[in-house]
């Protein structure tokens, strides 16, 4: 009798993974019982799988959560011969998104976004991967100690990997054996800010503080990722209530944080980039600039420190690339974020420099808070919290706006999928390729909804998005994560994530 229960017991993942694929039964086995789903060696199938040879038709054999073999159409249909096999017909099979900048707040301002709300929309929009920033969780990650807060606060809680960065602040930026213990403790590298943050306890750091900081990385082959901006004396106070005429006014705040700001910032981290080049002190570190959105200047000094061999990649941002400043209403709050969104013919150089390769990469910036935060005071854009939610909606966001510019399925998966895991040091994740981890996103490209209160959202506090009242093209059928089918269209199943920890 006991040995026919265990059979049975044996049979039930697999007999619910079968009613979550099959007949859209929510997958619900039992707790922490994270098996491969549907099957532990399966095939995909597709006319558009984003590979990094090029889009092919064929299918994609997963075993043991992992890529054993990639066919192109007259190979598989001629050579497999398992019925195991999911085939999404025309829908688009691309490596899942890796999104290396997200502020998940947990532990500590759950209350803004925490692991299980953050998770479950990453990977409803096709993200597999994410790694979360030190700050805007209490206490930031700026210790060993720290980390590990944030290891067992996404214990069990997460739908997707989640790597962590940890914070570089003056406390620790001047003391390498507290750096080391925080590498060594797994961060996969770590972040700062050159103004400051907002958040009390991650203060901002100078130039000083980031040569330093250069040299631990070093040693551990990781990157420091840079909020460049330093405040100077040309942009509109906010403070002084007198010189901002109105701070409800976007064009106000827009001009409080010009463009002269990340001018500043890049040329100081230029005077250490050059530590990073072969024979350079710092050589093994690497420097990443976040969310630039000043595609002047700034980024033409990015270009120079390239071709001079610093060690140095940027990334922007969807908000950045779908608004622009004059689009962007008085008193709307939503669309605050800092760097800020600036004007049109901004926005246009930013896609160009993107699709020209200038910047390396996407990220989504996600940076919730609670409404009262984020809608604060009638449009008050002096207090309320600079951040766009943004999660769930940047595969779809980057597609619809960059039809316009003739972007290909084989940008999208270079920008917010290879070049991210590279930056993070995944070595298994961001492509369609034997040895690979099996992270999929399938979706349809030409699929257009509207984002309204019709469509299920799963932030913590999904109106507050500056995308709401949006229309999208490319919708997400089907996210995997280590051959895991975690999300089918509405459906999740456990949050079987893994925590990310380097140990190299």
């Amino acid at each position: 009798m006991i040995s026919q229960t265990w059979k049975i017991m044996a049979l039930l993942p697999i007999l619910a993974a079968v009613a979550f694929l099959l007949f859209d039964i929510p997958f619900k086995p039992s707790v922490n019982q994270c098996t491969l789903y549907p099957y532990s060696h399966y095939w995909i199938g597709s006319k558009r799988i984003v590979t990094p040879k090029g889009v092919i038709s064929g299918a994609v054999e997963i075993k043991g959560g992992k890529i054993v073999s990639v066919l192109h159409e007259d190979q598989w249909q001629k050579d497999v011969r398992s019925v195991q096999i999911i085939d999404y017909g025309n829908a688009v099979i691309m490596p899942g998104l890796v999104d290396v900048h997200a502020h998940l707040d947990d532990p500590g301002r759950e209350e803004w976004e925490g692991f299980p709300s953050g998770t479950r929309a990453a990977v409803a929009g096709g993200i597999t991967t994410l790694i979360d920033m030190p700050l805007n969780s209490f206490p930031s990650t700026v210790s060993e100690e720290t980390l590990g807060l944030k290891l067992q606060a996404a214990a069990g809680r997460i739908y997707v990997d989640v790597g962590f960065w940890g914070g570089l602040v003056p406390e620790n930026a001047l003391n390498a054996s507290a750096l080391e213990g925080l590498l060594k403790a797994g961060a996969l590298g770590l972040k700062s800010f050159m103004c400051p943050s907002g958040i009390n306890d991650f203060p901002m750091t100078d130039i000083g503080h980031i040569k330093e900081g250069l040299l631990v990385l070093a040693k551990y082959k990781r990157p420091l990722l840079v909020h460049a901006e330093i405040p100077q004396d040309d942009g509109v106070n906010l403070e002084n209530k007198d010189d901002a005429d109105d701070v409800r006014s976007y064009n106000v705040y827009l001009k409080s944080r010009p463009a002269s700001w990340e001018e500043a910032a890049i040329k100081a981290l230029l005077t250490v980039s050059k530590d990073t080049r072969t024979g350079g002190p710092a050589e093994g570190a690497h420097l990443h600039i976040v969310h630039l959105s000043d595609a002047r200047s700034s980024l033409e000094l990015i270009k120079e420190a390239k071709k001079s061999g610093d060690s140095v990649t940027v990334e922007t941002c969807p908000h950045y690339l779908a608004f622009s400043a004059e689009e962007i209403p008085d008193g709307d709050t939503r669309f605050k974020c800092a760097p800020p969104i600036r004007d049109a013919a901004n926005k246009e150089k930013l896609w160009a420099a993107l699709t020209d390769g200038d910047i390396d990469m996407l990220s989504s910036d996600h940076s919730p808070s609670v409404p009262e935060l984020k809608l604060f005071s009638e449009g008050d854009f002096l207090r309320a919290w600079g951040g766009i939610s943004s999660l769930q909606f940047v595969l779809p966001v980057t597609w619809s706006y960059g039809q316009k510019y003739g972007i290909t399925l084989a940008q999208l998966a270079s920008w917010w999928s290879e070049k991210p895991a590279k930056l993070a040091g995944l070595s298994l994740k961001g492509a369609i390729s034997i040895g690979y981890q099996a992270d999929f996103v399938v979706w349809e490209p030409e699929a257009e909804f509207h984002l309204d209160e019709n469509h299920p959202i799963y932030h913590r506090h999904p109106n507050i998005s500056a995308y709401i009242g949006s229309r999208l093209s490319g919708k997400v059928l089907a996210t995997f994560v280590k051959g895991n089918l975690v999300f089918k269209e509405g459906n999740h199943a456990l949050p079987c994530g893994s925590p990310i920890l380097a140990t190299a």
